[in-house]
């Protein structure tokens, strides 16, 4: 059992929305599901998700057992960077969704984890997410970290909310950036209209900050790095394209179709991951290659610009 006790700040915020910011490695309809069936508490009582915190409420969570797995196990190839008896270090392909959902329920890295790992992986998300700690975008490739037990996960997910994990990422956006270097320090939420996009106009954006550098210029495109101190949904997307620069192949937040033949979606790639070893306590970092198809287009663009 985890215990929680509000801060002043807190006061009058939904329990739902407090837990999902106190417990970031969980899903706010896993908590709410969690407050449903009466496994949260506030002073020892149960209450609705809706239920508005008051200062000094203590807030109790009872864990159930985790589900096992529903989802198939499912013998796709996995490219491994590093593994271990508490986590796998994967470089997740193009078009790859992380975990089941609708309308992918098959061919996901979870479904090929369950076939690599067996019941080697954390329960702490559900059956749903068995061993995921974070995600990357369908059509975003490379490094990704999953927990073998729930120890490793928590001391993941832990790493996370301080925002001491490191994570790199490079990129190709429309435009020539006019500065080597640079930071965007803007919240990022639902958007106010469309809701499945995330927005740094929403009204209940979270702290989000990215740090980009400017690696090759091609004309009208350029390839950059990224460092990201937060890790808030399409944060890159969103705040390149904040800022005039949307990502190559991003038609959600850029153009609505690309120059580049056979792109699907963004390019951008997750090149490095540093993090503490939750069993030897000794920082561990990880690259992942850049794909052919992220390569190929490096390539035409500097033929381009020659």
């Amino acid at each position: 059992m985890d215990e929680l006790i509000t801060v002043e700040d807190a006061a009058g915020e939904r329990i739902d929305k407090f837990l999902s910011e106190e417990l970031s490695d969980r899903s706010r309809s896993f908590l709410q599901k969690l407050i449903k069936e009466q496994y949260v508490k506030v002073n020892d009582r149960p209450v609705k998700a809706s239920y508005r915190l008051a200062f000094g409420d203590l807030v109790s969570i009872l864990f159930p057992e985790p589900e096992k797995p529903d989802i198939a196990p499912e013998n796709i190839r996995l490219d491994i960077l590093y593994e271990d008896n508490d986590l796998i270090v994967i470089n997740k392909p193009k078009q790859m969704v992380v975990h089941p959902a609708p309308g992918h329920y098959s061919g996901t890295l979870v479904n090929a984890l369950l076939y690599h790992c067996q019941d080697n992986l954390s329960g702490i998300n559900g059956s749903l997410r068995p061993g995921i700690v974070h995600r990357i975008d369908m059509d975003t490739t490379g490094s990704l970290v999953v927990c073998k037990n729930d120890t490793a996960h928590q001391s993941l997910s832990a790493q996370l909310k301080a925002h001491t994990i490191h994570r790199v990422y490079e990129a190709v956006v429309h435009g020539r950036l006019k500065e080597e270097t640079g930071s965007i320090d803007a919240p990022i939420g639902r958007h106010p209209t469309e809701r499945k996009k995330m927005s740094t106009l929403s009204k209940n954006g979270r702290e989000a900050v990215t740090h980009y550098q400017v690696l090759e210029r091609f004309g009208q495109f350029t390839y950059i790095r990224c460092r990201l101190e937060t890790g808030r949904t399409h944060q890159i997307r969103v705040h390149m394209a904040s800022i005039g620069h949307p990502l190559l192949g991003d038609t959600v937040y850029g153009p609505k179709s690309s120059s580049f033949l056979h792109l699907t979606g963004q390019t951008l790639h997750a090149k490095t991951l540093g993090f503490i070893h939750p069993g030897t306590g000794k920082y561990m970092e990880f690259n992942a290659p850049l794909p052919e198809y992220f390569i190929n287009i490096l390539n035409k663009l500097r033929n381009t610009a020659k």
